[in-house]
């Protein structure tokens, strides 16, 4: 027994000293670089990188990874394109201010449609207005026909309740985009000299009744004695009001 134990002993003893002075140390460190000789690189939000840019992804999405300009807008209000020239401006960009007409999407449209007759159509509307929708009124003209135009809506949350508001008095609700040609404002934004473009988060959200953002690639030069003056563009406002 005593043998044994001994026998135990030494083989420890043995183990011991091979584990220590003859395998080499091969500690795993923080520091060490990553497989393929690649030191790993920290991970940081976009929004706390240096200029706030575009990822490739962002640009790829967008097709704008060719793109030497880019505009943003559209704008509404003058105040709004000067807010977005001063962030740029901090971020590290520059923009010229371009005024165009476009179709833009000026708010939610909650609809009452395809009522079966020009008289369930008033029938309706008297309905509605009784339940507090004084701004509804039924369309005169375009399709479809016997529809009750309930109110275009700049913020999603109002014309969901309304949508409930139609609901509860016994119609179903259509909602969807109110598009609108408009004089608008936008900014256009060449890269910088390290290839890099502004990301819309960067940008915060639009201004209470502000249009929402977007970015795409700046149109071609307008040929000499074709550039729209600088206007104030049409004010859409903000709250409820006719789809007219």
């Amino acid at each position: 027994m005593r043998a044994l134990f001994l026998l135990l002993l030494l083989a420890n003893v043995l183990f011991l000293a091979w584990t220590r002075w003859v395998v080499p140390e091969t500690p795993a460190t923080l520091d060490a670089p990553a497989a393929g000789g690649r030191e790993l690189q920290p991970i940081r939000l976009r929004a706390e990188s240096p200029n706030a840019s575009a990822t490739a992804d962002d640009l790829s999405g967008a097709g704008l990874l060719a793109a030497a300009c880019v505009s943003v807008g559209p704008f509404i209000d003058p105040a709004h394109a000067a807010a977005v020239n001063a962030q740029l401006e901090r971020l590290g960009f520059t923009s010229r201010r371009r005024v165009s007409q476009d179709e833009v999407r000026v708010g939610y449209w909650v609809r009452v449609l395809n009522l079966a007759t020009p008289a369930d159509a008033t029938n309706a509307l008297a309905t509605l207005k009784a339940a507090g929708l004084g701004d509804a009124y039924v369309l005169a003209e375009g399709e479809p026909d016997n529809t009750v135009s309930v109110g275009v809506y700049a913020d999603p949350r109002r014309a969901a309740e309304v949508s409930a508001t139609v609901q509860k008095a016994g119609f179903t609700a259509e909602t969807s985009d109110r598009l609108r040609t408009l004089e608008v404002l936008w900014l256009d934004i060449d890269r910088q000299a390290n290839g890099g473009l502004p990301s819309l988060e960067s940008l915060g959200a639009p201004p209470q009744g502000g249009l929402p953002y977007d970015m795409r690639a700046c149109p071609a030069p307008s040929p000499v004695g074709d550039v729209t003056s600088p206007a104030n563009p049409a004010t859409v406002p903000a709250g409820a009001g006719g789809a007219g």
